[in-house]
């Protein structure tokens, strides 16, 4: 189990770079609304070139983390799992209904050329992840060794 979730995490760390060089018809994810404590930031600060590309929000630095958890919980009562990650960044899933899975980020961000006080503005940014997250996942763990045929 925890290899599979590692792999599905590789796979969907892997998709980083696709989902950034995207520019999607509608940015904001399905699932994603407006939470208590967060304004929405449709240019995501003027940082890291998410506008247009991803869907944001902003609170204050100091609030920035308490609200992405916020939102990992609130997802999650919408069937989006955690699946991988680093320090800024969140990988979700989300089995669908006729099979194969959703994929979605959330990263969080601020003006590193400014000083971190807890009163700086800071962004969570929501992308989706093309294609069907599960199958590519599936692809990535499937040993080169394995030449079996039926």
């Amino acid at each position: 189990m925890i290899r599979s979730l590692s792999a599905i995490a590789a796979a969907l760390l892997s998709l980083s770079t696709a989902v950034q060089a995207q520019t999607p018809v509608e940015v904001k994810p399905a699932d994603v609304g407006l939470l208590p404590g967060a304004q929405l930031s449709p240019d995501c600060g003027g940082l890291n070139n998410l506008a247009g590309r991803a869907w944001c929000v902003t609170a204050p630095l100091g609030q920035v983390g308490a609200l992405a958890e916020a939102y990992i919980a609130d997802l999650a009562t919408k069937g989006w799992l955690a699946a991988g990650g680093d320090e800024n960044r969140v990988v979700l899933i989300k089995r669908r209904d006729g099979g194969g899975c959703e994929g979605m980020q959330l990263i969080a961000f601020y003006d590193t050329t400014k000083t971190a006080v807890a009163e700086l503005p800071a962004y969570l940014g929501f992308a989706t992840i093309p294609g069907d997250v599960c199958g590519q996942a599936a692809a990535a763990e499937k040993p080169a060794s394995d030449t079996s045929t039926q």
